[in-house]
């Protein structure tokens, strides 16, 4: 009974063995700090100096708005019941509440403000529902401590700030009928203003602009013009480059290429750090009054998150992955706290299904490299090169660079890392720096007239080191040949039978244009001629014939 007076008046009660309470007395206080206090879940609470308690004559029996205990609740053996129904101070609940770490019906509802004047009414409510469903009799007057009712707020309206705030004209009337619909009386009016009572139950509704709001509510904001021009009553500085712009026009590009965004909480557990013995850039930050160690600090890497949602969609059947965040990490040193925004993507399971022409094809590092590699050029990035170092969070993988300045890494992130959340295939990610993408950034795009002579297409397989990457092919090819080679790739990466342990195998297209003539065949041959050799002498290739 009582919480259903709780769901439909809004106001929480409590309910007492009355047989329970020593001394017959009910006193609301604050008991000295350290005193021990079991609540109804069976844990025992240490209590803080600034915990509201409702007590008898020797002991606390109910945490004020919040929780109940165990020595005085209702039990299958009360015969006697005492009601309590109060209007405790939002600052006091929700202090205990999170100082407790405890959030239940009742402390939402004091937190955002209860009716002072509805206790007593809830109050006679749930005696006569006991009565009438349960038996029994009335055993005492009503005690009320509130010496006399709480007077109802008043706010003054004006009608040009009802239209200012709008957006349109109403009529008065249009207005009061509104109000009177939502429990607000008009008390007097003026040639340009009236005088409203607010609800009790309304504790929100503060000042003018509120009711303003009520009225909007109802009339409905899609019945508000919309205008043309803007005016607005100061002046706006507007940033040349527009960081949430960025983030549409990438994530746009990234959708367009099969992803998923995710949203997820920046807050996560520590224990995946500590587990991995993993440090990071500074010291975590720790939540004060953290609900649960799940959730306890911020985060200094964007993976784990990422990995729980890999994890919950694998779960369910959801195997093959791509998706992409936009987030930012947190961490704090000798000179403060810190955070940054990060652009994160995963990739895991196929990224072709199995069928009649092909077998199935397994998410692969140059899958993600490919997608990274449009998001740098999407930004307009250019001489961004690539390292081969150690990374806490990957198996293998790749830092990427301008100058000095650290734009991200990629990789296979490590097996041991992957099934801390239960995880058993691959999961390849990507951290880029997107403070440092959309500052870096100069995406001024030339345009040009469509070339009227064909291009060349010319293939070339051959042997490297494993630790050369491909971004050093790019610019040896890039030094060898400025004017005719438009573009180079490579359509595969090999490693395994017949290839050194140390090598790698690499088939790499050529892309060869000229936007004054048609290439002859004696052009084409001088150009691959010196780029064998460069490959030979400068990378120490062993061209595969």
């Amino acid at each position: 009974i009582t919480n259903f007076i709780c769901h439909e008046l809004g106001q929480p009660m409590h309910a007492f063995d009355a047989d329970q309470i020593t001394g017959g007395k009910v006193v609301v206080k604050t008991l000295p700090a350290g005193s021990k206090f079991t609540t109804l879940d069976g844990k025992e609470r240490t209590l803080l100096p600034t915990d509201l308690m409702i007590c008898n004559e020797q002991d606390g029996m109910c945490i004020a708005g919040v929780f109940g205990g165990t020595r005085s609740g209702i039990t299958a053996q009360t015969t006697n019941v005492f009601l309590e129904s109060a209007c405790f101070s939002a600052d006091f609940v929700r202090r205990t509440g999170m100082a407790h770490q405890l959030k239940t019906d009742a402390s939402f509802r004091f937190e955002r403000g209860t009716d002072p004047n509805g206790t007593v009414y809830a109050l006679k409510r749930a005696a006569l529902l006991i009565l009438e469903l349960a038996g029994g009799s009335i055993a005492s007057e009503l005690v009320d401590v509130c010496a006399k009712a709480i007077a109802a707020r008043t706010i003054t309206v004006k009608d040009r700030n009802v239209n200012r705030l709008i957006g349109k004209a109403l009529s008065r009337q249009e207005c009061h009928a509104i109000l009177r619909r939502l429990d607000f009386e008009i008390l007097e009016e003026t040639a340009d203003s009236y005088v409203v009572k607010v609800p009790g139950y309304r504790v929100e509704v503060l000042q003018e602009a509120d009711v303003v709001e009520e009225i909007l509510r109802i009339y409905g904001f899609n019945n508000i013009p919309l205008s043309m021009s803007v005016r607005t009553d100061y002046l706006a500085e507007f940033p040349a480059k527009d960081i949430n712009k960025y983030r549409k026009a990438i994530g746009e590009m990234l959708a367009g290429n099969g992803f998923y965004e995710i949203l997820t909480n920046s807050l996560t557990n520590v224990a995946y750090q500590q587990k991995a013995g993993l440090t990071f850039q500074g010291e975590p930050v720790e939540i004060l009054n953290k609900l649960s160690e799940e959730q306890g600090v911020l985060r200094q890497t964007m993976l784990f998150t990422g990995l729980e949602v890999v994890a919950h969609n694998v779960n369910r059947k959801q195997k093959d992955l791509k998706l992409f965040e936009f987030g930012k990490i947190y961490w704090k040193d000798d000179r403060g706290y810190h955070e940054e925004e990060r652009l994160a993507l995963y990739m895991t399971g196929l990224t072709e299904a199995e069928n009649w022409q092909r077998p199935a094809q397994n998410v692969r590092f140059a899958d993600l490299a490919q997608q990274v590699s449009h998001v740098l050029a999407r930004s307009g990035l250019q001489q961004v090169t690539q390292e081969t170092v150690p990374h806490p969070l990957l198996e293998y993988g790749v830092q990427l660079l301008q100058g000095k300045r650290l734009i991200g890494a990629l990789g296979k992130v490590k097996n041991e890392l992957v099934r801390s959340v239960g995880l058993k295939q691959e999961v390849f990610f990507a951290e880029l720096s997107a403070d440092l993408l959309f500052n870096a950034a100069s995406p001024k795009f030339v345009m040009r007239e469509v070339p009227k002579f064909p291009e060349v297409r010319r293939d070339l397989s051959l042997v490297l080191d494993k630790s050369i990457t491909f971004a050093q092919i790019q610019e040896m090819v890039k030094n060898t040949e400025k004017t005719l080679i438009r573009d180079v790739t490579a359509f595969d990466v090999y490693e395994g039978k017949n290839i050194p342990q140390d090598k790698k195998a690499y088939a790499l297209a050529f892309t060869l244009q000229d936007e004054q003539k048609t290439l002859t065949d004696e052009q084409i041959e001088n150009v691959m001629s010196r780029l064998m050799t460069a490959f030979e002498q400068k990378l120490g290739a062993v061209i595969r014939k």
